[in-house]
């Protein structure tokens, strides 16, 4: 088990600043080169400090924001036109990016894609629902409307 700092929130595992212990082989190949982790070490105390600061700095001037992001994003059906075969399937799925650029084409404000978070694949058109998470403590639910694109 390898002992890392978070560098950025990843789903499941903690938010910024966090220590936790996960395998090995996670932390090496996929956390600490995609920069979500940093190793652990005894002087990294003050990067751990460093890091909660700003995201409380962060997180109390977002609260009035996400508040308002989420019940615009929860007003909204959100519209995305997709490829797709015979009976409405889809060539793939719906990706969190995709819903995020679909969110800021129709002006309902920005939103990162990685916290898009479906609860099964979405491989149908149809009518769908799907969770984004603006902060650890506010969660909005989206309509999405997947239209086939002709």
């Amino acid at each position: 088990m390898a002992k890392i700092i978070l560098t950025h929130e990843v789903s499941g595992l903690g938010s910024a600043g966090d220590v936790v212990e996960v395998k090995d082989g996670f932390a090496r190949n996929y956390l600490v080169p995609q920069g979500f982790a940093t190793p652990w070490t005894r002087g990294s105390e003050k990067q751990v400090e460093q890091i909660r600061a700003a995201r409380t700095a962060r997180e109390h001037a977002s609260l009035e924001a996400a508040q308002a992001a989420k019940q615009q994003l929860e007003s909204a059906v959100v519209r995305l036109h997709v490829k797709s075969g015979a009976q409405g399937r889809l060539f793939g799925s719906v990706r969190g990016t995709q819903v995020a650029e679909a969110v800021a084409e129709q002006g309902l404000g920005t939103i990162d894609g990685r916290k898009v978070e479906f609860p099964t694949p979405i491989k149908a058109t149809g009518h769908h629902e799907a969770t984004v998470r603006l902060r650890d403590d506010i969660v909005a639910t989206v309509k999405l409307q997947i239209i086939a694109e002709r």
